[in-house]
């Protein structure tokens, strides 16, 4: 049975599980560790993706991110092709280093936020890489350090998590550490690593008692949530894949998405793939940036070669297009 797609949604939460082929190491000293998260930070700051929590372990990585300017496939894609060259080429190896498909669920923030945050911070101290919460605080490698104030991390929103624990941040730690603390008897958690059914209602026995009662409850296996946020996600993907499907048979592609814009900035066509800085170009490109990413899916690569800019500098415009097509109020339109 073929698998399904997975499911990505503008600014939601994903826990991605990455493992190394055949469960074998994907790290071998602290050099690939650095090389890894300077990798994941350089993405996060230029796709405006938010990473809350996160563990490099000998042979897998999790990561809670909030997608941003560009689907997580995207991001993922950066991530885990760059990293496994500069390993292959580092260790002189050959081949897949990665397990050919990484696990992304997405969760409701609401009821996972911190249960996954505590679970990924916890990996370390659950299989043995440090001994104690002590060794955890200062464990360079996970994203709980970060939080504690003992490591700093541009690329790793911290605010927001502690956050929930109090507005005075010294407060706001000591009341975190506890919950952490507090999770280091409750186990593996078998129902944060994945989404589906049984999972997203807490195990065998609720869904033995929710079930029992004759509910009927939508569930998917790559959602993390309950019943109705499982709907709602649902129908939210397929109006996207719905409207692409659109796109695709009215024949809208880059030079009509470009007549489109350069109608509303007054400019020609061609000015939108010409250099220059000045404003009213510089605009047009990143609302043609942003429409080209969101609605019609093309890669910032794609992108870079037709505008002649770098990645980064794509994905910069990406952002200033969504914040000029926000405070404008444009909207993309079929018609």
């Amino acid at each position: 049975m073929p698998r399904k797609s997975r499911i990505d949604v503008p600014g939601a939460l994903h826990h991605i599980i990455i493992r190394g082929i055949e469960r074998k190491r994907i790290f071998q000293d602290n050099l690939d560790r650095s090389n890894f998260l300077d990798r994941l930070g350089s993405i996060c700051t230029g796709l405006n993706v938010i990473c809350y929590a996160w563990a490099l372990m000998p042979n897998h990585v999790h990561l809670l991110l909030r997608s941003g300017t560009a689907p997580i496939p995207t991001v993922m894609r950066r991530l885990l092709t760059g990293y496994a060259v500069t390993y292959n080429h580092r260790h002189k190896r050959h081949g897949h280093l990665f397990q050919n498909r990484y696990k992304s669920i997405l969760c409701q923030e609401d009821t996972y936020l911190l249960e996954l945050a505590r679970y990924i911070h916890l990996n370390p101290l659950r299989t043995g890489v440090v001994s104690d919460i002590e060794s955890l605080d200062h464990y360079p490698y996970s994203g709980h350090s970060v939080i504690m104030g003992k490591r700093k991390n541009d690329w790793q929103e911290i605010g927001y998590i502690l956050g929930h624990f109090g507005s005075v941040t010294s407060q706001a730690r000591m009341r975190y550490r506890a919950y952490i603390q507090d999770g280091i008897a409750r186990g593996r958690r078998a129902d944060l690593i994945g989404g589906g059914l049984i999972r997203s209602l807490g195990g065998w026995s609720e869904a033995g008692l929710r079930l029992g009662k004759g509910d009927r409850i939508k569930a998917d296996e790559r959602i993390l949530g309950n019943g109705n946020f499982v709907e709602e996600v649902l129908r939210r993907s397929e109006e996207r894949l719905e409207r692409k499907y659109q796109l695709k048979a009215r024949g809208i592609d880059l030079e009509s998405l470009a007549r489109r814009v350069a109608l509303l900035f007054g400019i020609e066509p061609e000015k939108i793939y010409a250099p220059g800085k000045y404003k009213q170009r510089v605009d047009a490109r990143s609302l043609f940036c942003y429409w080209a990413v969101r609605e019609l899916d093309f890669r910032a690569t794609e992108l870079a070669k037709k505008l002649r800019l770098s990645q980064p500098g794509v994905s910069i415009s990406v952002k200033r297009g969504e914040k000029i097509a926000r405070e404008k109020g444009i909207q993309f339109s079929l018609d």
